[in-house]
């Protein structure tokens, strides 16, 4: 069992960066890929990106190729994602979660309880 929690959350005008964090509270967490999922109010949750657990491999959503990187420090059991030229429409609650096949991007078990970003124009 993993317990993830996100943060990093927050604010921010368009054109802007921010940084989120998943924290896994297991060390068990190092054995899972991972992505970042978002879900914007009224719309389907929508896979932003992925990364497997080595860190080896990488894969991301075309609407945010270039201005997102996902990351992962398995010393510290954490996933970054590093977001910049954000705008409006990145505006959504960003969740973690392990487990995650990265090239199908269908989701794992196990889920964060999100993080919101919102984007002012």
């Amino acid at each position: 069992q993993v317990h993830l929690a996100e943060s990093g959350g927050g604010l921010v005008q368009a054109g802007g960066s921010l940084r989120l964090s998943c924290t896994a509270s297991e060390q068990s967490f190092i054995r899972y890929n991972v992505a970042w999922f978002r879900q914007a109010p009224g719309k389907e949750r929508q896979f932003v990106a992925a990364i497997s657990m080595s860190g080896a491999y990488t894969n991301y959503a075309d609407s945010v190729k270039g201005r997102f990187t996902i990351s992962r420090d398995n010393a510290n059991n954490t996933v970054y994602l590093q977001m910049v030229s954000l705008n409006p429409e990145d505006t959504a609650v960003y969740s973690c979660n392990a487990g995650v096949n990265t090239l199908t991007t269908k989701p794992g078990y196990y889920w964060g309880q999100g993080t919101q970003v919102t984007v002012s124009s």
